[in-house]
């Protein structure tokens, strides 16, 4: 199972796509509550060079609330980690697949509302 939906920008800087795909979660209703830029944290961290990987954690709040009403402690799996990260020819943007991540919760009711979140972020990504 795949536990992501990619997408490639060829040709297209981390910065441009950060501020595509920002923009596209908004118009989902999705707002970023975390940034951890890695290249940055592992070269004051372990003086490791890497190429710019970003990971930016969204979260819809009214999916959010459905789904703590639902799980409580589904809060341990939030928020939504969309990556983007340098690759050759440009930058890709990853989403993860929430139904993926909520697989080991035994709850269908839950999987109904992951499964939701899932198709909100593949168009929020392939609009990006």
């Amino acid at each position: 199972m795949n536990y992501t939906h990619d997408r490639l920008l060829e040709g297209v800087s981390v910065e441009t796509a950060d501020e595509r795909i920002r923009k596209s979660l908004a118009n989902a209703g999705f707002g970023i509550l975390t940034e951890i830029d890695v290249k940055e944290t592992m070269k004051k961290k372990i003086d490791a060079e890497m190429g710019s990987y970003r990971i930016l954690g969204a979260c819809n709040p009214k999916m959010a609330y459905e789904a703590i009403g639902i799980e409580p402690r589904v809060g341990a799996m939030l928020p939504c980690n969309v990556i983007l990260r340098e690759v050759d020819g440009g930058t890709e943007i990853s989403a993860i697949d929430p139904v993926a991540s909520m697989a080991a919760i035994d709850n269908t009711r839950l999987h109904d509302v992951a499964g939701q979140v899932r198709d909100m972020l593949v168009r929020a990504v392939d609009e990006a």
